[in-house]
């Protein structure tokens, strides 16, 4: 079982880039590593998080349930453009909002970059990934003690971003799982929506016989790309997922 506190980003020694500027941006529980074309502003990019997650947080002040509600819930109409964001990505996924907010911001923030004019932006947090690319990139897939942790490397084309890749597991981090897969990643458009279903396929997988549906049940969501899961010396892929060496 997980310890459901924070854990450091070792994985992160793992990432390099020597043509892209790289940033580490700290907002309170929000820990970015930021990828970029050209220099980065720091002092902007914590603005904008500050301001996304005072949103977040003034809205669960309101209503609580934003904040420990397993299941999609109703939010105002009138609630910050985020809120509704992550909103809509559980309603789809069937889980609680705060399921999709290491996606929902990575994705607010990348959408702020592009517009001052970025060409190559990649904001990881927690796991869960914003990419826009000119160029083909490889990613690759932590899996705790999974002999195929680091062994799987996904291809991504610049033709398919924007992108989000996000990744939820069982065994590792400290995010809530029901399930115990070492790794379920998923890749779609919105990465709000990929976060989101990254936990409710995670929370489907408690066996190696479970994979299969796991998978069907990802790869039947609207607007869910392709999907991998890892358990133990086991993977599933479907979708459009491109692997490489």
């Amino acid at each position: 079982m997980k310890i459901n506190k924070y854990q450091p980003r070792f994985y992160r020694e793992l990432t390099c880039s020597k043509r892209l500027y790289q940033e580490k941006v700290c907002v309170k529980e929000t820990d970015l590593q930021i990828f970029t074309d050209k220099p980065l502003d720091k002092e902007f990019v914590k603005e904008r998080v500050n301001l996304y997650r005072s949103q977040i947080e003034g809205y669960i002040a309101k209503d609580r349930r934003f904040l420990t509600s397993l299941k999609p819930i109703a939010v105002e109409l009138n609630a910050p453009e985020i809120v509704r964001d992550m909103a809509r990505s559980a309603k789809k996924a069937q889980v609680g909002p705060m399921a999709a907010v290491a996606g929902a911001i990575a994705k607010f923030l990348g959408r702020d970059l592009l517009r001052r004019g970025f060409k190559d932006v990649i904001i990881e947090n927690g796991g869960d990934i914003f990419l826009k690319a000119t160029r083909i990139l490889k990613v690759g897939i932590y899996a705790g003690d999974s002999k195929l942790s680091n062994k799987l490397r996904l291809k991504i084309k610049p033709e398919n971003t924007p992108l989000g890749i996000c990744t939820s597991s069982g065994t590792v981090g400290h995010s809530l799982s029901f399930g115990c897969a070492d790794s379920v990643v998923i890749l779609a458009k919105d990465a709000s929506l990929a976060d989101a279903v990254a936990t409710a396929a995670g929370n489907r997988v408690n066996s190696k016989e479970d994979l299969p549906s796991a998978l069907n049940f990802a790869r039947s969501l609207r607007g869910i790309l392709g999907a991998l899961i890892i358990l133990g010396d086991t993977f599933v892929v479907g979708g459009k997922v491109e692997l490489t060496d």
